[in-house]
């Protein structure tokens, strides 16, 4: 597999660039009211779909090591997993949505879709790649009911 970085640092990657654009970009500010509500239920759905699709994961048995998809044991298709094929990556991606907002730079929007962009290029589709060979035509009609992101 192509992965290098683990998903996780790549998100504390991109969130340390959001900080910093926020920090030093002398425009970009924003505010709005209800900021703070819209960051909190980010940071709350964020959470919640992390932690359900995690759990989905562990009752199937199988690996949530990223960097290892050849060791999945099954193809977790069902709750969550109906709806977006990366649920655990979009809970990443709403987590720095959330982040975007407390820093209140349009800028980091930009940062956020170079997020999703480094995902679908360097995990998301060697991942599916591997599921593809494990799993041919059972992965192709998944892929083909169920979106990538949402």
């Amino acid at each position: 597999m192509k992965l290098k970085i683990p998903p996780l640092l790549v998100v504390v990657l991109f969130a340390g660039l959001m900080f910093i654009l926020a920090e030093y970009l002398p425009v970009g500010y924003f505010d709005f009211f209800g900021r703070k509500y819209l960051m909190l239920f980010l940071f709350s759905m964020s959470g919640l779909i992390g932690i359900v699709s995690l759990v989905q994961f562990f009752k199937a048995k199988t690996t949530i090591n990223p960097s290892a998809p050849s060791k999945t044991t099954m193809l977790v298709t069902g709750g969550l997993y109906e709806y977006s094929r990366n649920p655990m990556y979009l809970a990443l991606l709403l987590l720095l949505l959330g982040w975007g907002l407390y820093l209140g730079n349009a800028f980091n929007t930009l940062l956020a879709a170079g997020f999703v962009y480094y995902m679908n290029a360097f995990q998301i589709i060697p991942e599916e790649e591997a599921l593809f060979k494990k799993f041919p035509k059972e992965f192709q009609k998944y892929c083909v009911k169920v979106r990538r992101w949402f």
